[in-house]
């Protein structure tokens, strides 16, 4: 399962404390991934301003290493001008997610800054991540185990431990992130909502990330994360190791309008 798939909130003593507000792994699980398969859909009409996803491969992956920065570039590499032109004008950072196939649960994950002179640059190493279980979708709908493909704001964190230091608006809910069970390759999800960022598809941004509102209508998913990776694929959130998450959190500034863009490499290079 990974990050908050359509995430049907957690239970707490065998109460549901809000539908709205509590994080159930089951909705974390479903909300994350993305699947159905069609025509590419405008991102911006999945949350307002933008949308998009990532895809990645089956069976269990090795540790998250990290690796060396890449060149810097004038654009970003791997990204098509149709990609590039779902870009706000005004976003100042950008969360590269490039999976590494349309059926692949494994992706990498670049940080970005704009620089006026030189365009997207990098702003760190290239982290590995998981993705959805069954990769990535242009249609995403609850439950196929695919993450969304597209641009998104990230607006709005939280989780289960207290704000790390974050400029982003942060609900620290120490019952609501919590998350019990196993993922798709029997490991334990425990602490894998310790950190999450809300990735602005079929969501309201400016909301807590365990609000459940779905401009696009709930057969359509929701509860997209990037959240602390557990070791294997999610349900359609992007995982990252818990430095990481901690660091974006500390790193992202709303002034600057993040976005991220998501998918599989072969769709994002169109």
């Amino acid at each position: 399962m990974k990050g908050p798939y359509d995430m049907r909130i957690a239970r707490r003593g065998g109460t549901l404390a809000a539908a709205s507000l509590v994080a159930s792994a089951l909705l974390v699980l479903s909300g994350c991934a993305g699947s159905a398969s069609g025509a590419r859909p405008s991102r911006l009409a999945a949350e307002g301003p933008l949308s998009t996803q990532v895809g990645g491969q089956a069976g269990r992956s090795a540790p998250l290493p990290v690796s060396s920065p890449s060149p810097v570039p004038a654009a970003l590499p791997g990204v098509g001008a149709r990609t590039l032109a779902e870009i706000p004008a005004g976003a100042r950072q950008l969360v590269l997610v490039s999976g590494a196939g349309q059926d692949s649960p494994n992706a990498k994950v670049t940080l970005y800054r704009y620089d006026d002179t030189a365009g997207w640059v990098p702003a760190g190493p290239t982290w590995q991540a998981h993705n959805a279980l069954h990769g990535w979708t242009d249609h995403h709908h609850t439950g196929d185990l695919r993450s969304p493909i597209g641009v998104f704001t990230l607006t709005d964190g939280g989780g289960r431990l207290p704000d790390p230091g974050t400029r982003l608006t942060y609900d620290h809910a120490p019952i609501g992130f919590t998350v019990n069970g196993t993922g798709s390759l029997g490991e334990p999800l425990t602490g894998a909502f310790d950190y999450v960022i809300a990735i602005n598809y079929n969501r309201k941004p400016g909301t807590s990330p365990r609000d459940w509102t779905r401009p696009l209508g709930e057969s359509r998913g929701g509860g997209i994360w990037l959240h602390v990776d557990h070791g294997g694929p999610t349900q359609g959130c992007v995982s990252l190791p818990r430095p990481v998450m901690k660091s974006l959190l500390r790193t992202l500034n709303p002034a600057l309008h993040p976005v991220i863009v998501m998918g599989d490499a072969a769709a994002l290079a169109r």
